[in-house]
């Protein structure tokens, strides 16, 4: 009897490369702040091509509110030299540090004008528009509004979520998103009027009553 061939071995897996091949995932400039994934993002409706940023000015951060511009100057990170803005928030005791070349795909503008801002207490005054899904939806949505830093945005959510006397309680967690969406209100209108916040908080509250 013959002897069986014997079966060849199976070729060698090829090796693996090693991990610092790998694609490396570009490093976030100082300043930067991720994006709320999973959620609808709102993009602000008005924004000049350029904006023009001085120390002491009073801007806006979709995801902060109203800061303040403490100095605006040429720093070395990593090697390259970039010009950052360095955005305070008193209330958050927070400082912020934003490349000028990145503020306007980053959100960060002036304080809206009158006009806008009236436009944004005028929506106040109508009606509610509430969609018919799920809260959580809602809530996600009312949250990117929040969060875009548009007066007009953060307006319809105040809108929406107001209730009057002899209508329902809110719930808790409508309640928190009613009062972030006045918070972010309240803070820029003070802004605007050389107020403080609570000043302007109440100037809404009675603009709501009437």
């Amino acid at each position: 009897m013959k002897p069986e061939p014997e079966a060849s071995a199976a070729p060698p897996a090829p090796p693996k490369p090693p991990i610092d091949t790998l694609p490396r995932q570009p490093n976030k400039m100082p300043g930067h702040m991720p994006g709320m994934h999973g959620r609808p993002q709102i993009a602000p409706r008005a924004m000049a091509a350029k904006e023009n940023f001085v120390e002491g000015d009073y801007v806006v951060y979709p995801t902060h509110g109203v800061g303040k511009v403490e100095r605006i100057a040429t720093e070395e990170i990593a090697g390259h030299k970039l010009e950052l803005i360095h955005i305070t928030f008193e209330e958050n005791r927070m400082t912020l540090r934003v490349p000028v070349a990145k503020a306007r795909t980053a959100g960060l503008r002036k304080l809206a004008t009158r006009k806008t801002f009236d436009e944004a207490l005028a929506l106040l005054k109508g009606r509610a528009r509430i969609k018919r899904t799920m809260w959580s939806r809602r809530a996600q949505e009312y949250d990117a509004k929040i969060n875009s830093g548009d007066p007009m945005s953060i307006a319809e959510v105040v809108r929406d979520l107001h209730r009057n006397a002899g209508q329902p309680d809110q719930s808790f967690s409508e309640r928190q998103i009613y009062e972030a969406a006045m918070d972010r209100l309240a803070a820029e209108l003070g802004a605007l009027d050389k107020t403080d916040k609570a000043t302007a908080a109440q100037k809404l509250a009675d603009y709501l009553k009437t």
